[in-house]
């Protein structure tokens, strides 16, 4: 297939803009041949089934380590929560028909009446508290790092129970959303495979290696009937094959696009792109196990270093928005913190004057963290080799043991190319999962990369208890500020997120967790 004329690069020498924009691609323009050289999906979907193109490998319809945020919408449907968060980010009921505070340290909470699982089973006070304990026993789950503890469950009837913690946790409404309920005794302390859950939709066919699963409707499920018979999902890690698969209408819907793919699928009769301001932060983060006497270990080499990265062409050229601040600014809480300034000079200088200059790096990520990614991570390294550091790349596959690396377990590492999702949509969650270290935490690696500093942990323990709501902001801003001057990331942006659908799927609200509501679609034509 000849390649479209407005889709093929200027002539000429590329410049860097040109590479970043047409490696962002993944080379779109010329790789339009035919889709059976691709990876994709073959087959056009059915008039009743919605198929869903993922640019991540969907390892398990369990989310206690498998949370990037297009999994969500598949794993809601499968499994719930207590409660969610709606697209205005405030908790909504699912559930649970009442989630009260009743003092400080206490929720009162009511099952839904005539909440079932796909099997027929229902839904028990003994299968919250169960998940609550797998969740808590997870070793290496983002999730339990969100908590400042984990509650406890008091049944009080047969659909009532308290919430209880030592501390207050005002945000545990909040907080419940990400925990899925699973019969007590289906549930493990680890990833499971099974489906069964209480969602709208169960699992026909699963293969968590390859990422592709078949959900059909849950004729058991409680609410309302989803307008959509099945939903197929597919692994297509090459952003090319996901826009011809789309454009072929072998897929209904595909996310985590760059803007320059958005652009072309933007002006094509049949196709529709939706974006919203994200609440996930992508970062090049420090690693915070290196040892005392180590360049990185040290706050001024790691600062120094992030004037050698030109993020604003970065974001003009491959992404969408930037980080101003050590969470997401759409979060509830978020404050503008300080901008990573572009001084390749001043790099230069600093590392010098702190006897770094010869610093060799290696900087590692997983395949498909964000949009674009193999284009920012050449372009930093390139960045880096400006200033006179070597820096070396070491890219995982999607579904690569990644855990073992964040963990300090895999080996050594400099830099990491990570995104961490606001799933709670407050400030206060984010914070406390990536900058709420403790040495007891880093014993069994339930530490972000390692970050531990007792001074921030101190500031965000007396925030996270703060049950006034003025000022644990407040204490938030302050937070913030304290963390920013820790510089724990080389840089970091915070996205807008990108989705594209054919016309036929109707009904679908992104939000921004970057998720949908599967129920609420519909499929038309």
């Amino acid at each position: 297939m000849t390649p479209t004329p407005h889709l093929l690069p200027p002539p000429g020498p590329p410049s860097r803009r040109t590479v970043l924009r047409w490696g962002a691609l993944g080379g779109t323009g010329v790789a339009l041949g035919p889709l059976s050289a691709c990876a994709g999906p073959t087959g056009a979907p059915g008039p009743g089934t919605l198929t869903l193109g993922l640019n991540r490998s969907l390892v398990s319809l369990d989310n206690k380590l498998n949370q990037f945020d297009a999994a969500v919408t598949v794993q809601r449907a499968v499994r719930q929560a207590l409660t969610w968060i709606g697209p205005d980010l405030q908790p909504r009921l699912v559930l649970a028909d009442r989630f009260e505070m009743t003092s400080p340290t206490a929720w009162s909470v009511r099952l839904r009446e005539g909440v079932r699982y796909s099997d027929g089973s229902p839904v028990t006070v003994g299968d919250v508290d169960t998940a609550l304990r797998m969740y808590g026993k997870v070793n290496g789950s983002f999730l339990l790092g969100l908590f400042p503890e984990m509650p406890t469950v008091e049944a009080t009837g047969e659909r009532t129970f308290l919430l209880r913690t030592e501390r207050p946790v005002p945000v545990l409404d909040r907080l419940m959303a990400n925990i899925h309920i699973t019969p007590a005794k289906a549930n493990r302390p680890e990833e499971l495979q099974s489906g069964l859950g209480s969602g709208p939709y169960r699992v026909v066919s699963a293969n968590g290696g390859a990422g592709e699963y078949t959900l059909a409707r849950n004729t058991e499920y409680w609410g309302k009937q989803p307008p959509v018979d099945k939903v197929r999902v597919r692994f297509v890690p090459e952003e090319s094959s996901r826009v011809i698969a789309l454009r072929s209408g072998e897929l209904d819907v595909v996310d985590t696009l760059t803007p320059d793919s958005a652009e072309q699928l933007a002006g094509l009769p049949g196709v529709a792109v939706q974006e919203t301001p994200g609440v996930r932060i992508c970062q090049l983060f420090y690693n915070f196990r290196k040892p005392e006497g180590h360049p990185l270990a040290d706050a001024r080499v790691r600062h120094a270093l992030t004037y050698a990265i030109d993020g604003e062409s970065l974001i003009r050229d491959v992404l969408i928005d930037s980080a101003e601040g050590v969470v997401p600014l759409a979060l509830q809480g978020a404050v503008r913190t300080g901008t990573y300034a572009y001084d390749p000079r001043r790099a230069k200088a600093l590392l010098k004057s702190l006897d770094a200059e010869d610093l060799r790096i290696t900087i590692m990520w997983e395949s498909g963290e964000f949009a674009g990614d193999t284009s920012v991570m050449e372009a930093v390294v390139d960045m880096l080799k400006d200033v006179g550091v070597r820096a070396s790349l070491r890219q995982f596959e999607p579904g690569g043991d990644i855990l073992k690396w964040r963990q300090g377990r895999g080996g050594d590492w400099d830099v990491i190319g990570n995104g961490f999702p606001g799933t709670t949509g407050q400030a206060l969650t984010s914070l406390q999962g990536m900058y709420g270290g403790t040495a007891e935490k880093e014993r069994t690696r339930d530490t972000y990369m390692g970050y531990v500093i007792p001074r921030i942990e101190r500031l965000l323990s007396d925030a996270a208890t703060e049950t006034d709501a003025a000022e644990r902001d407040r204490k938030l801003a302050a937070l913030q500020h304290a963390v920013w001057d820790t510089w724990p990331s080389l840089w970091a942006f915070a996205p807008k997120t990108l989705l594209a659908r054919r016309d036929r799927v109707q009904g679908l609200a992104l939000q921004p967790v970057n998720s949908y509501d599967l129920t609420a679609v519909r499929l038309e034509g």
